[in-house]
């Protein structure tokens, strides 16, 4: 009897262990869906994120040219860029930079476009009165013109003054055909702008009185 005894109680503790074993198994399955949830929660805090606000300025390449330059030993190449800068509401410049690559060549020109910026006076989407610049040897000619004739102009001197935010406009380029003299004649011809304010203060005149 005692052997017998020994037998059941054998058994009732195998069968004890093995509902303890079945009781935590629930337990550790019950534990994956909160981590689950946990990853669940985190995209939704990725997903949610704001977006960086969009810059006003406006980038245009105008010009990507290969330079070539003869030192000790060989030929160093290189990349120039020419950039136009501006944000449309009277503020525009004209960037021009080198480097061994093309990518870190605009980012110098965008950078030296920025330093050199200046304001252009606009009245009623185009220019107070008839102008002419000169860089080197190129000229630029810039004549203000009623609204609905938009901007007759091409090359380099078309994006200055788009990115200057001027609407109507007519315009000859009257001298070298490189973009980077255009452009900077343009810039020039834009530079030297009178406001209508600072010619009827010098006169003694109202706006009122000068523009009738």
């Amino acid at each position: 009897m005692d052997l017998e005894n020994k037998e059941e109680l054998t058994v009732e503790e195998t069968a004890a262990e093995v509902t303890e074993q079945a009781a935590e198994a629930p337990a550790e399955t019950e534990e994956k869906p909160a981590r689950g949830r946990r990853g669940k929660g985190r995209k939704q805090k990725i997903e949610t994120s704001e977006e960086k606000p969009q810059s006003e300025w406006t980038e245009r390449v105008v010009q990507i040219s290969r330079v070539t330059k003869v030192v000790k030993g060989g030929k160093k190449l290189s990349f120039r860029a020419i950039v136009i800068v501006g944000n449309q509401k009277g503020q525009v410049g004209v960037g021009c930079a080198k480097a061994a690559e093309v990518i870190i060549a605009i980012q110098k020109a965008i950078a030296d476009g920025r330093k050199n910026l200046i304001t252009v006076p606009i009245f009623k989407t185009t220019i107070p009165h008839p102008i002419t610049g000169k860089s080197g040897a190129g000229e630029v000619m810039l004549r203000p013109a009623s609204e609905g004739t938009g901007i007759i102009a091409g090359g380099a001197v078309r994006s200055v003054l788009e990115l200057a935010g001027i609407g109507n406009i007519l315009s000859k380029s009257l001298g070298s055909k490189s973009p980077l003299n255009a452009a900077n004649a343009t810039l020039d011809a834009l530079k030297r702008l009178t406001p209508f304010s600072e010619v009827a203060k010098k006169r003694g005149l109202t706006m009122a009185e000068l523009l009738n």
